[in-house]
């Protein structure tokens, strides 16, 4: 039962898009300058030469919750930041809509989730999502060590809220970091994002 009401409130919310517009693989990533849930500023410049993956996350969407109910997103920032990449989600639900949190509450979450990521950033206004072309979560983005975008889309090949997917899944982002840390171009970089719609801001 709760595997069908996750799979019926999945096929309401998901959204199949590819990249919007705003930014194009293979053009430097935009740059940007935000404070994420500690007050520290996070930005490219500050990451600059380091490959950097953003993560676009709403905990009560059921993309989600497969992908940290399952520990494979966790995983997955552990494998990039032993990797030497920087890990940042991003949240960029309004306030008053599904997935809106405050700092306190984010904490919570991560905690709960035993999350890794470098930075926890709340973008309730949406100037950063809307800057990439975020359209679902998750959204996943691949900076390489020089600023330019390589990676684009979904986490993975399977657009579904079943946990037993992900074994058989072809994972493009860790394939996207294995490929620029190898010194070559990444293969796939650009997939269609699934997920729930971000909520942003009327």
């Amino acid at each position: 039962m709760k595997k069908t009401f996750f799979a019926l409130l999945g096929a309401l919310a998901v959204s199949f898009v590819t990249p919007a517009l705003a930014v194009e693989v293979g053009k430097p990533a935009p740059a940007f300058a935000v404070k994420d849930i500690d007050g520290n500023e996070q930005s490219l410049e500050k990451y600059k030469g380091k490959l950097v993956v953003l993560e676009w996350t709403n905990p009560g969407c059921p993309f989600v919750v497969k992908h940290y109910g399952s520990s494979n997103m966790q995983t997955l920032q552990s494998y990039a930041k032993e990797k030497g990449a920087v890990w940042l989600s991003v949240n960029s639900g309004a306030e008053g809509k599904q997935g809106y949190m405050t700092s306190e509450q984010a904490r919570a979450q991560i905690a709960k989730d035993k999350a890794v990521p470098t930075a926890y950033i709340l973008d309730a206004q949406g100037t950063l999502g809307q800057l990439y072309g975020a359209k679902t979560t998750p959204h996943m983005y691949v900076i390489d060590a020089s600023g330019m975008l390589a990676y684009a889309g979904a986490i993975d090949d399977k657009a579904s809220t079943d946990i037993a997917d992900i074994a058989g899944a072809k994972n493009h982002v860790k394939i996207a970091i294995d490929e620029l840390l190898a010194g070559k171009a990444v293969t796939t970089a650009q997939t269609t994002a699934y997920g729930c719609n971000v909520k942003y801001k009327d």
